[in-house]
């Protein structure tokens, strides 16, 4: 067993569903989304974006684009999240949740793209 795989998987798997935890809930309801589990989110994307820049194969590539594009999702998220509790005079409203919600949505579907990514890897692998 390589440890460094069990690292890199468990680090993609970690980061789905955590995303999937903050996604689920009724969309416009901000009891249903905790933003430190966005945070915790967040953090655990970031671990598996760095993860990614050692590998040179093509999936490799097309794992790392999907896990930036999780990172960019996620951190509009969380700026959109901020925005509205410390910038605007409205604070934290469905509208807004919904928003917070639909991007973390999108970088939900990109690590559901890299996990079956790294599915697909480990069957193709020949020991």
């Amino acid at each position: 067993m390589n440890l460094e795989k069990v690292i890199f998987s468990f680090f993609i798997v970690l980061a789905l569903t955590l995303n999937f935890g903050f996604f689920i809930g009724e969309i416009d309801n901000p009891m249903h989304h905790n933003v430190f589990e966005l945070f915790a989110v967040i953090v655990v994307n970031l671990i598996a974006t760095f993860l990614k820049f050692g590998d040179r194969t093509h999936t490799g590539a097309t794992l790392l684009a999907t896990s930036l594009v999780a990172d960019l999702q996620l951190i509009a998220a969380a700026i959109v999240w901020g925005y509205a509790e410390h910038i605007a005079s409205t604070g934290l409203t469905g509208d807004v949740m919904t928003s917070i919600v639909s991007l973390a949505g999108g970088a939900l579907l990109a690590n559901m793209i890299s996990a079956i990514l790294l599915v697909i890897d480990t069957i193709r692998q020949r020991y």
